[in-house]
């Protein structure tokens, strides 16, 4: 998307596993920001014309034969740069500087010291103050380019954040980005506002008015099919595109026999009385459980199910006399995620979703309104199309539903069982007041049978695994502290209540960024 109106920030990826938190704090800052990856961003620049550019950390050695350079136009322009980590690093060899590689080592907690004021601190950090940062690099800067002076230090950093002021480029050894860095944001709000002169008007409501003339724009007299999946980003997007162009778009909710217990009625409910949008109710279970069974691959399902809900759409579509654009709640991690920056594995981390395109066979176009916004953007802007809160603060649940909260083959007896016990952990956790608080819970049948006592009798059932996560935007999670006596609950109703299950298991696993789903 090209945000025209409104000042935009080019983020470019060096591979980091937290850049989307840049994008993240900018956005914050009410500023639109797009990541692109190393290798395109010389045009991205050239199209987007940002007021700024943030350069991101990443993996590799700056010392290493062609290890990923910025584009020299961006330092050319004149436009102001906040270079982080690999960022800084590369920076300084382009400028002129030196980076070395064997010196000692920050991953994790660091204290820096402010030696000199620097445009960026203003408001946050004083000179001769210490404050706590997250550090992650091998290599560092030795020697920096012409016209940059070390504005704050660290151990293991001389050069932890350098400038050169005039020319408005600022470097930072640390990630502000990640919440290890308390005032990080800050720093970032400061770098956006006060040095890029960014004015902070990119709002939902204003993302809203924009999309609903891009949606007119792209669909004209066309006609819309928009598959729901039951979860937030596909209501969002139909309500959105309802708005956009009326009876044009008729919507598909597939249940697959894989929601949560009473999923499938809630959204009938809500856009067939709630908002009197065209929906067709497809009940698909027997044919999707039918394609999965004997598969255990967790990918082979994702992908599996991502075909069937294709081939439902097609069907359906023919059904209405033809559609010219398929409509789905892409968002953007699923893009960010679903392409590999640096070579690595990220290509299949949202594979169930269509982000590539449709099969040439469908002859249909994909309107994707959300593409541009992370997860919390997207329930900003539910509640801004006036969605009830109810729907718009539940938790993510996947496209592929159950199916990968079954590790191993999936079938309707374990889809029974885990419906049940979910929803009855969720329950809990609403009783308990708790579920506003956590980002995602959800149940897990493992593929685990034990031996067990109940009352007078030995039994062999399955485990349950359930899993609470904290996130403030989805892309980094830890695990939701709950006492004791709630899990003692949760978990004494789930083997009384739930046939198939004798034990439960509290996963505590943090995740880093990207899926915070099970498998």
């Amino acid at each position: 998307m090209t945000q025209h109106s409104h000042d935009k920030i080019l983020i470019i990826d060096f591979g980091s596993q937290v850049t989307q938190l840049i994008a993240r704090r900018v956005r914050e800052c009410g500023v639109y920001s797009e990541i692109v990856p190393f290798q395109s961003a010389e045009k991205a620049f050239a199209d987007m014309k940002p007021r700024a550019v943030i350069l991101s950390g990443g993996p590799a050695s700056v010392t290493s034969q062609g290890s990923p350079r910025a584009p020299q136009v961006v330092f050319d322009a004149g436009v102001p740069i906040f270079a982080i980590c690999y960022g800084q690093q590369t920076t300084a060899v382009q400028l002129g500087g030196a980076v070395e590689g064997g010196h000692a080592a920050e991953f994790g907690r660091a204290d820096v010291l402010v030696r000199e004021h620097s445009a960026l601190f203003e408001g946050v950090w004083e000179v001769g103050q210490s404050y706590p940062v997250w550090m992650s690099h091998g290599d560092r800067v030795t020697q920096l380019p012409e016209g940059f002076t070390v504005k704050a230090v660290s151990e293991n950093a001389p050069f932890a954040v350098a400038s050169d002021e005039t020319r408005r480029i600022f470097t930072t050894m640390f990630h502000p980005e990640v919440v290890h860095t308390p005032q990080g944001a800050q720093l970032i709000r400061n770098f956006v506002h006060k040095i890029a002169g960014c004015q902070g008007d990119w709002t939902m409501k204003a993302f809203r008015a924009e999309a609903i003339d891009r949606i007119r724009a792209q669909v004209g007299k066309g006609r819309v099919i928009c598959g729901l999946s039951g979860g937030v980003d596909s209501a969002v997007a139909a309500v959105l595109i309802h708005e956009a162009i009326g009876d044009q778009l008729t919507c598909v909710f597939v249940d697959h026999g894989l929601m949560r217990l009473g999923e499938a009625e809630q959204v009938v409910s809500l856009f067939r009385d709630h908002y009197n949008i065209p929906l067709v109710h497809v009940n698909a279970a027997e044919t999707f459980l039918g394609e999965l069974k004997g598969v255990s691959d967790p990918e082979k399902k994702r992908k599996i199910i991502g075909k069937l809900f294709i081939d439902v759409f097609e069907d359906e579509a023919k059904k209405i006399g033809g559609a010219d654009f398929l409509a789905q709640g892409t968002l953007y991690p699923d893009v960010i995620e679903s392409v590999s920056f640096t070579g690595g594995p990220s290509v299949t981390i949202k594979s169930h979703h269509n982000v590539g395109g449709l099969p040439a066979r469908m002859n249909m176009k994909l309107v994707e309104p959300l593409r541009e916004l992370f997860k919390d953007e997207v329930r900003d802007l539910g509640r801004e199309l006036g969605l009830p809160d109810v729907f718009v603060g539940r938790h993510p649940f996947p496209g592929p539903g159950l199916a990968i909260r079954i590790p191993g083959e999936v079938s309707q007896e374990k889809a029974d069982i885990l419906r049940k016990a979910d929803a009855i952990y969720l329950e809990e956790i609403r009783k308990a007041g708790l579920y506003d608080d956590i980002w995602q819970a959800f149940a897990v049948l493992l593929p685990v049978r034990t031996v067990g006592v109940m009352g007078d009798g030995r039994t062999y059932d399955s485990v349950c695994a359930l899993r609470a996560v904290t996130s403030v935007d989805g892309m980094t999670a830890d695990f939701f502290p709950f006492d004791m006596n709630f899990l003692g609950r949760a978990a004494t109703r789930i083997i009384n209540e739930v046939k198939g299950i004798n034990r439960v298991v509290y996963d505590v696993t943090s995740k880093p960024p990207g899926t915070i789903e099970w498998e």
